[in-house]
């Protein structure tokens, strides 16, 4: 854990805020399970997802659960060594892609009724006033982290700062399920490097081909994560501060879904990670405040082959695999209906004893 003392003021009193989930509501949550007209442990995964529920709510969960998705969106100055298949245009035209209603996120989050949110924390283009897009930019993308740290302490702070800021207004909504998603040209590459950093994994077993690189291309991306890493931090074995690794090789959006993530948590909130990208975010919260994990979820497991590694690391089962690796939230809005289902079955159910059921013998 980061300790307190180092972090930045406003983010200091979210992670004094993020209580431990309380394992006696788990306890009771699998005594209630263990009552319901059904054999023991037969909804399998499920009831570990509503005793989990059932503890972030400390034992009341608002039914309907309000669902919500944020997808963050930001540009990555990485992109000028060729290290994803497409060009860093394609950022912002998903963008108006998302606020077209267009994408598969859109499409997901209509038929599940999760309320999305674009957050521009770090597009290299401007947008028109439109329904559903949060205005964040702190810059127009972040620095090229082969050549220099990828954002200066000030813009690390700014981005943070507006995930928190996002979460406590989720909060004042009253959304209670919340999914992190992102948009973001060369993401993959800063999420590898942060998982090569946390994870202690070689870099080449947490490096993938993002949006469709050949080999070429993902040996010139294996090559600029290896400098970078070495730019940043020498051949320390010690693991860095995890906000210094979020600013030297970060991005704009890994850092707001970071902030986004802690005052989630903070405001107990149920936070369901996407993909490798959000998913490296979690982890970074997670380095900072280990008790952010009781309220997380993994929506889905990647097929990048860093998110098994860094799920792994934070304790995560994925809900899905379901071989996706489109980000935008879309796998972590899947698992939302399952999520809800796991919750009114332990409210719903009868027990053997309100029905009349006779239980199994010992």
């Amino acid at each position: 854990m980061t300790q307190i003392q180092t972090l930045p003021a406003s983010l200091a009193g979210v992670v004094a805020g993020i209580a431990r989930c309380d394992g006696r509501y788990t306890a009771e949550a699998k005594r209630h399970l263990d009552s319901l007209t059904k054999p023991i442990g037969s909804l399998g995964r499920l009831e570990t997802v509503a005793a989990q529920m059932f503890s972030i709510f400390s034992g009341n969960v608002p039914l309907p659960l309000r669902r919500a998705v944020y997808v963050f969106a930001a540009d990555h100055g990485v992109t000028q060594e060729g290290v994803s298949a497409y060009p860093r245009e394609v950022t912002a035209q998903m963008v108006r892609n998302f606020l077209a209603g267009g994408a598969a996120i859109n499409v997901l989050a209509r038929l599940h009724h999760a309320e999305l949110t674009v957050v521009d924390v770090g597009v290299d283009a401007e947008f028109e006033d439109a329904p559903g897009l949060s205005r964040m930019k702190v810059r127009r993308g972040s620095r090229n982290m082969l050549r220099e740290p990828a954002l200066t302490h000030e813009e690390l702070a700014a981005a943070i700062g507006s995930g928190i800021r996002l979460a406590e207004g989720a909060r004042d909504k009253g959304q209670h399920l919340v999914a992190v998603g992102e948009m973001g040209i060369g993401n993959t590459t800063a999420a590898s490097a942060i998982s090569a950093m946390l994870t202690k994994r070689q870099i080449a077993e947490v490096t993938g081909c993002g949006a469709g690189l050949d080999m070429v291309g993902r040996n010139r991306k294996l090559h600029v994560i290896r400098r970078s890493l070495k730019r940043h931090f020498g051949a320390s074995m010690e693991t860095p501060d995890p906000l210094e690794i979020l600013r030297c090789v970060g991005g704009l959006e890994i850092a707001a879904m970071t902030g986004f993530i802690l005052s989630a948590a903070a405001n107990r909130m149920a936070v369901v990670c996407d993909g490798f990208i959000s998913t490296a975010a979690a982890a970074v919260a997670h380095a900072i405040e280990p008790e952010v994990g009781g309220y997380l979820f993994a929506g889905h497991c990647s097929e990048e082959p860093g998110h098994r590694h860094l799920l792994r690391h934070i304790g995560l089962t994925p809900i899905l695999n379901l071989g996706m690796r489109l980000g935008e939230g879309t796998g972590a809005v899947l698992a939302m209906p399952l999520i809800e289902s796991s919750v009114r079955l332990f409210a719903e159910m009868a027990t053997f004893s309100s029905a009349g059921v006779s239980a199994a013998s010992a």
